[in-house]
Parts: structure tokens; sequence; C-alpha cells
């Protein structure tokens, strides 16, 4: 891949095709006649150094500087993917905004021009060193290539600790059609979830990318394969139900397109109270067998129950669906007689399944047993201001095609995120208009 983006275009987000060597030199280019003065020479240096034999760590970021000028272009071939450089407001520096692709060779070369008007290219080369053992991710949600609701979540799970959290964080970007804000959170030591400031807008394509396998996640553990995911989010689905008006409400693109008699939990236990509050659609089961010994009533437990039903859409991971109930028609719209999942009939429940894609925001109120943000994907029961403290890095980002700005801090209202390699976190994102 070869990638070369003029510094007098834009304002310091340059697009690369991943790493460079480095070596120092002198300016001495220009126009014929003119006088050359020695402390207006052009030297440009670049980080890490040109490899003689010995690989370069992967872990580390490429950097360009300029002295007596500045910076005007880089170009950088390699086998591995895109990559974004940034360069500082003045133009004397550049960095790479991610590690490099262990066992990689590289070749970059650098345009700068200098005070006196000449301008100096180099060219430098080298090869990284190869990582070692890998620490296994997978994610969770969504699949690539698939139709997604306006809260859906990117989930990322690790298959033991991560030691550095805000390591990984700066190597993880999220790239969308459509400007949005979002923000990195973690639960416990190996899932970390993005999910944006207010819902996705409808009819976004969402590209999220890992670039970990120059990162060092945990003690002797690397960040493993590269990898790439595109989902889009589709129409806007948001459902609401009231556990006392006994009836949930659909829309589309906010105009109302169904009205459905629900029952909901009996109550008078914990497990057979729905969970109140903001939910999402998880998946789509059809059938499922309800097993009350899932909530610890096994056989013999007054009010055991195991029963198969049809056309159910998962809510939480506390047992709690959308389901078709044909034995509760005659309570629903008026009454409360679940064991805990939203009844609905046989037609409104199949139009509902056929209707809703992973990720719709699913709205609960009336009941008394909030839904825990770590219960499925309750993520939106947390303000935003609690989400952001989940951050390694405390670092929102902004996600649309010209993110590229560095981050903001928490609390205020520029985005950022998907940060650059090194200590000098930045992210894939620009301030919000």
């Amino acid at each position: 891949m070869r990638v070369g983006v003029s510094a007098g275009k834009g304002k310091g987000r340059w697009a690369t095709a991943a790493a460079m060597g480095g070596v120092l030199v002198a300016g001495t280019a220009g126009c014929a006649g003119t006088k050359v003065v020695r402390g207006d020479l052009l030297e440009l240096a670049v980080s890490p150094a040109q490899s003689g034999g010995a690989a370069v760590p992967p872990d580390r970021p490429i950097s360009v500087r300029a002295k007596n000028g500045t910076v005007q272009n880089v170009t950088v071939t390699s086998a591995g993917e895109q990559m974004i450089g940034e360069a500082s407001p003045d133009r004397t520096s550049w960095r790479s905004r991610w590690t490099l692709t262990p066992s990689a060779d590289y070749q970059v070369t650098v345009t700068g021009l200098g005070r006196d008007g000449r301008t100096r290219t180099i060219t430098s080369k080298f090869r990284t060193a190869k990582a070692g053992p890998s620490l296994a991710s997978s994610l969770e949600a969504p699949n690539n290539r698939e139709t997604v609701g306006v809260g859906m979540p990117v989930i990322l799970n690790f298959a033991s600790p991560v030691s550095d959290k805000a390591a990984v964080e700066r190597g993880l970007e999220i790239q969308s059609s459509k400007p949005a804000e979002g923000a990195w959170h973690w639960f416990g030591d190996q899932t970390v979830v993005f999910r944006t400031r207010q819902y996705w807008p409808a009819h976004t394509d969402v590209t999220f990318r890992t670039h970990l396998a120059g990162v060092r996640v945990a003690k002797n553990l690397w960040g493993g394969k590269n990898q790439t995911v595109r989902f889009r989010v589709g129409d806007e689905h948001i459902s609401k139900a009231s556990a006392k008006s006994h009836y949930m409400v659909v829309m589309k693109n906010g105009r109302k397109v169904r009205r459905i008699p629900v029952s909901m939990g009996m109550g008078g236990s914990r497990e057979h109270t729905t969970t109140n509050g903001v939910h999402l659609t998880m998946e789509k089961e059809n059938p499922v067998v309800m097993d009350s010994s899932t909530t610890g009533c096994g056989p013999g437990c007054p009010g055991y129950y195991r029963q198969t039903v049809y056309s159910a859409v998962r809510i939480s991971n506390s047992g709690e669906y959308v389901h078709a109930a044909p034995w509760s028609v005659g309570s629903q719209g008026n009454s409360n007689v679940s064991h805990g999942c939203v009844n609905a009939s046989d037609e409104n429940a199949a139009w509902f399944y056929r209707f809703s894609y992973r990720g719709d925001p699913y709205t609960i109120t009336g009941t008394s047993r909030e839904l825990e943000p770590d219960n499925g994907w309750g993520y939106w029961q947390l303000s935003w201001t609690k989400w952001m403290k989940g951050s390694a890095l405390n670092k929102s980002s902004q996600t649309g095609p010209s993110a590229g700005a560095p981050a903001a801090e928490a609390g205020a209202n520029a985005g950022g995120g998907g940060a650059p390699a090194g200590s000098e976190a930045g992210a894939v994102s620009r301030p919000p208009a």
C-alpha cells in the first residue's frame, strides 16, 4: 500500500500505510542561485532509526521532526494496513496514530520545506520485530455486515485480563459515515464496550478496526491480529412499554407504527419483576425454552416451569424476552401475570420479531426493579458522565468521516478516542460542531 498526503491540505491528519525508519538529513536542494545560510538549512529526523539489520519493536510509534522548516509530506509503503498520523500545529513534527505491525517491512519517504524555501526529501527503511504470544479477543457484537439498531454498542471481549487498558483503547478505531460522539467503557478487566453519547443516526455505515497487533496488552502478551468489522445502522426503532398502562408503543423513524397490549412480570419476588429502564434487543430466538431453573427455581420448587415459547426477542441476561404468550392474551392490556417477560399475542410477537434488529432501544417503565448496566446490554442505563468514567483514557471520540482532531477530556464538549501510540494519547476524532 502507498499513501501520500500533502501537508498543505487539512489540519494535521495524514493517512499513511504504516511506519517509518530513521535518519537525520540537512537539506541542500532548492532553486539555483539561492544563497544558503547555514542556520537556515532544513534538518529532517525520523524515528525509529533506520535499522542495519536489527528489528524495531512494533510497539514504538513513528515520529518525524523538522528543524529550520516544516514537514510537508509523509508517504509510507508497506504490505500492512492504512494508518493515521498527525502533525503538530506548526508542522515541525509528525507522529503515527497506531503502533506497528509485527514482522513487517516499511519504507518511509518524508519531504520538508526549509525556511530558505528549499525542499528536501529523505527515504528510510526498517523491519519490525516479531511479536510474542497474543491475548485472544472476540467481538460479541455487532457481526460483520450486520444491520443493527440505533443503540448498538461495540463489545470486545478478551480471553484473560488486560493490564494496559489505555494501550488497548488507543488501538481501537471507530469511523462512521455520519458524525456521532462515543466513548469506550470497561466492565471488569476483560470486556471493553463502545457506546455513543446519543443513539446512532439512522442509516449510518460504521467501521470498527483494531490496531492491537503491535500493542502490549498485558505482561508478555500482545494484542493479536488486527481486524476490521463493518456494519450498518438501519431504521430507527424505538419501543417503549409500560407496566402500568400494559401497552407497548413501537416507533419507526419517529413515527408510531404499532401499539401492542402486553403483560409483564407479576411481581411478588425479584425474579418475577420485569426490569425497569433502557434495554437493547440482543438476539432473536424462535423457539426458546423458558426454564425457571435458570433463576434458581428448579424441579420441585413451587412455581417451577419449563415452557417452549416462540417469536422471542431477548432484552437482558436475566431471562427477559418479548415473546408470544397465547395463554395470557386475556391479561394483555390490563394486568401483569408473567414470570418477568413481556407477553404479547402470537400475531403481535411475530410482527415484533420480524421488525427488530439487534441493538434496538427498548425502554420499560413502571416497575420496581431497575435494570443493571451490566445485565445484558444495559449500557444506556449509565449517564454519559458515568460512562466516560469507565474509559481508561477518560476521553470521547467523534466518529464522523472527517475524524482526526485531538480528543476531548471528560466533561468537555469535543470528541476523542482511539488515540495514537505512546503516551501522547489522542482520538480519531474532531470536535463536534
